[in-house]
């Protein structure tokens, strides 16, 4: 009873080894390719490419600079005996910053002026006389070349006097003065340093424009700056210099002026990004930035039809947010992949998702 019970149970197992193997070489059969085997479909995801109104505007992250920024310098060697500018002080061109010890210029001025005042007064006398030949030709020669030297001498002990006296060439305000009562101020040709002025009445903000960018732009164009100072104000400006020289990293210095507001007062050293709001519009045909294979500079995509994609190449213009303007290579209605592109070769079947 138990013999014929084994041999039972070993038919049936021989049985179900038999149906799985012939199972599995089914399974086999099936996915190897042959002239009449399965060609395997990819699923992917896709977008219609479509046109859009695109404009040229960009913004860019300047540095906002004074209007204008000077170091204003000693002209004249001596002791400093009075100060007249605290930095945040606001001065007036023309103002005195600082005083230097002036005894020994001021005689020399005022003899030199006396000089020039008696060589003048001689020259006059001379000149009447020689006209009523009353003195020699060599002697009027004398009478010009002594007042020439004095007056020659009476210029220079006059600048000199003035220059004790250092002046601010520009209206601004004093950011910076290194020199107090009792430094030693040195002149030319290595002149001391007396103290920094910065005019932000007006100011300019410097930034670097990218060689695609820059012929977008002339003298005069309009432009809108931020700060993260002020978050809800932005202040309006105009571009005044354009450079036409490029740095090393192939970028083009340009200056955009704004005034300086009394609500929203700026300072120079600022950060401020610079708006540019261009007028002329195109239409171009946009896809989003996945759907790019590979870099932007050799860019492709998969363009499907009838099921198959095929692997195109484009040119990209620009790269705007989330979505790249293509320049050529693309046309409005085609159908991009836009996921599951790792996995596809050239002419190769696709499903697409729904």
């Amino acid at each position: 009873m138990n013999k014929y019970r084994l041999i039972s149970i070993s038919v049936v197992l021989l049985g179900v080894s038999l149906g799985f193997m012939m199972n599995s070489q089914g399974k086999s059969e099936s996915q190897t390719p042959t002239s009449t085997g399965i060609t395997t479909a990819y699923s992917v995801s896709v977008v219609t490419a479509a046109k859009q109104s695109v404009s040229d505007n960009f913004s860019l992250m300047g540095t906002i600079a004074a209007n204008n920024d000077i170091v204003v310098m000693s002209e004249t060697q001596g002791r400093v005996v009075k100060v007249n500018a605290q930095v945040g002080d606001y001065k007036t061109a023309g103002s005195v910053l600082v005083e230097v010890d002036d005894e020994l210029k001021e005689a020399n001025y005022k003899a030199a002026k006396l000089s020039y005042e008696k060589a003048k007064n001689d020259l006059e006398r001379f000149e009447s006389l020689f006209k009523d030949k009353s003195v020699s030709e060599s002697q009027i020669e004398q009478a010009r070349w002594s007042f020439q030297s004095a007056e020659s001498q009476y210029i220079v002990a006059r600048r000199q006097y003035r220059d004790t006296k250092i002046t601010t060439p520009i209206s601004g305000i004093v950011t910076a003065r290194p020199v107090d009562i009792g430094s030693m101020l040195q002149g030319s040709p290595q002149p001391s340093v007396v103290a920094n002025i910065v005019d932000i009445s007006k100011l300019k903000v410097k930034i670097n424009v990218a060689e695609k960018d820059v012929f977008k732009l002339k003298i005069g164009d309009n432009a809108e700056v931020a700060t993260d100072v002020y978050p809800d104000a932005t202040f309006s400006g105009k571009v005044i210099t354009i450079s036409a020289k490029g740095d090393e990293s192939h970028t083009y210095p340009v200056e955009i002026r704004i005034e300086n507001s009394k609500i929203f007062p700026l300072k120079a050293g600022m950060f401020g990004r610079v708006n540019f709001s261009l007028n002329n519009k195109a239409d171009y045909v946009v896809v989003p930035r996945e759907a790019i294979v590979g870099s932007l500079k050799n860019a492709k995509v998969y363009v499907v039809k009838d099921n198959v994609a095929k692997l195109r190449s484009i040119v990209v213009r620009k790269e705007t947010g989330t979505n790249i303007e293509i320049l050529n290579g693309l046309n409005e209605g085609d159908v991009v992949v836009i996921n599951g592109q790792s996995n596809l070769k050239d002419n190769a079947t696709v499903v697409i998702r729904k």
